[in-house]
């Protein structure tokens, strides 16, 4: 894979595919994390001359402009950590119509605004890129988030340009292969999120490299559920049942310890106000559903990742924008930034979560930008993003 030393920038158009996809309160960002990835890379194309045409997504819009999705606040806040306007084109109208020379640093609208750039259609995502490419010399490749979608910006455009990959996404592959190619031990890998669906193939495929996996959020009921329990209204991929049962079996059998929890918090109903109980996995009530994993097993899950000199984290482990149902997520949390070894925290809600709950950055060994595209990679798959790069 080139990196950015590879090639000269001076005096020449560069088109950068960033991830710049952010949480948003309304036009609030709530974590510029992901902007902040993004400035190494940046600074050091504006510092060798570069003029810079960013490409970048934020969130999922299904038709066309949508004003949730719209960049402006994203453009305003980077403009403010480079100290440098950053102009924003609606359309390749209108970014044609922009001389470059008015901007060091531009910026089309969502690129995701543009159908052809999702599209199943390879004709039309390569007929796309093509246009695209008319905006520049070169093309760097360092929107990590994304590299895991054959979207038109992602696999389609460096095809058609020199290209090299950024300073974010060599140091997203470099710690993505000390978790792969023999890392530290023991090694643990700290799963949470939402379905078992999103996780049943990263799990599949490390259980034969770590030494430890503890599971919570909501995907642990399916877990739960296949051990036998009630689990109330709790949240339950039944299709993948008996493949949880082969993943418990399959750990046991290669001695890897699995970390269920033992308690955890319920709630009548799926809400910020919602009264909190904690009740043991074996006496979850019919009518209650399950926000986090209990007391008990957070303090046993801190006390597993202790000896620990691998992690990777990925998935908080219950609802923990709702404060009743954050400790054990804070736990977990906690405990990894005080480990001596090597922690990895994958993107999405795990990052969002730490700096929610005041922790810094630098207490932990790295914070990934990618939840999803880290996660694939752990999985053994190929990213069209890294394989357009490395072509």
């Amino acid at each position: 894979m080139r990196t950015l030393t590879d090639l000269d920038y001076a005096g020449k158009s560069v088109i950068l595919r960033c991830d710049l996809n952010v949480p948003l309160e309304g036009n609030v960002i709530t974590d510029d994390g992901r902007i902040k990835a993004s400035l190494p890379t940046i600074q050091y194309l504006l510092n060798a001359g570069a003029k810079i045409t960013i490409l970048a997504h934020l969130g999922r819009p299904k038709n066309g402009f949508e004003a949730a999705f719209s960049l402006a606040p994203v453009a305003k806040r980077l403009s403010e950590l480079l100290n440098e306007p950053v102009g924003l084109a609606k359309d390749l109208v209108e970014l044609s119509a922009t001389p470059k020379e008015i901007h060091k640093v531009r910026m089309l609208e969502n690129i995701r605004f543009f159908s052809q750039e999702t599209s199943k259609d390879e004709k039309e995502r390569v007929l796309f890129a093509t246009h695209l490419a008319e905006f520049g010399e070169i093309y760097v490749g360092d929107g990590f988030g994304a590299v895991h979608r054959k979207h038109a910006s992602v696999y389609e455009l460096p095809n058609l340009l020199p290209n090299v990959a950024g300073r974010l996404i060599v140091a997203e592959v470099e710690v993505l292969k000390k978790l792969t190619v023999d890392p530290v031990r023991p090694y643990a890998v700290v799963l949470g999120g939402a379905k078992v669906a999103d996780k049943i193939g990263v799990i599949s495929n490390l259980l034969e490299k770590v030494d430890l996996l503890a599971v919570g959020g909501g995907m642990v009921f399916t877990f739960i559920s296949a051990l036998g329990h009630e689990i109330g209204k709790s949240m339950v991929d039944l299709e993948l049942i008996n493949d949880v049962k082969a993943i418990i079996k399959r750990a046991n059998d290669l001695n890897v310890k699995l970390l269920l929890p033992t308690d955890v918090v319920v709630a009548p109903d799926f809400s910020k106000d919602s009264p909190a109980s904690i009740v043991s996995i074996s006496n979850i009530p019919v009518d209650q559903i399950g926000l986090d994993i209990g007391p008990d097993s957070a303090k046993a899950y801190a006390l597993a990742l202790q000896g620990c000199e691998t992690v990777f984290w990925n998935g908080p482990m219950g609802v923990f924008e709702f404060p009743a149902f954050a400790n054990g997520t804070k736990a977990v949390a906690q405990a990894l930034s005080e480990i001596s070894g090597f922690c990895v925290v994958g993107g999405g809600d795990s990052a969002a979560a730490i700096r929610t709950m005041g922790f810094d950055d630098a207490q932990f060994g790295y914070i990934s930008t990618g939840g999803g595209a880290s996660l694939e990679y752990l999985e053994g798959k190929l990213l069209p993003g890294l394989v357009a790069l490395e072509s």
